[in-house]
């Protein structure tokens, strides 16, 4: 079975990346081949040199874990946006900016069933 999860929010102060990876993790160990897409505030769960707030886990070493198992990829755009390169300790080989999407793939009718097209 092929997975797309697609992660929009920061590392902290919600636990919805938290959870999105943890759960990329788990159904890539259950033989599952995952990717998880990391756009907008959620690219920063990669940042290097995180303080994590008492009580939060580092979501850098969650990435990393699902990088075992599966494929995380990071919008380009929302990572110049936010000053971050490719000199991560997690290291990105595949910054795409325009990688062909239509503008309209992120629409409610999209997100509800995604074209076949873009669903390894």
């Amino acid at each position: 079975m092929k997975i797309l999860l697609i992660l929009n929010d920061p590392p902290y102060g919600t636990e919805r990346s938290y959870n999105g990876l943890r759960l990329a993790k788990t159904l890539a160990k259950k033989g599952a081949e995952v990717t998880v897409f990391l756009m907008a505030d959620a690219v920063a769960c990669t940042r290097h040199g995180q303080k994590v707030p008492p009580g939060y886990y580092n979501l850098k070493l969650m990435v990393k874990s699902v990088l075992r198992g599966g494929e995380v990829l990071l919008c380009g755009t929302c990572m110049d946006a936010r000053g971050l390169t490719d000199e991560t300790e997690v290291v990105f080989n595949q910054v795409s900016y325009d990688i062909g999407l239509g503008k309209d793939l992120f629409s409610k009718r999209y997100l509800q069933r995604p074209p076949k097209q873009w669903i390894r």
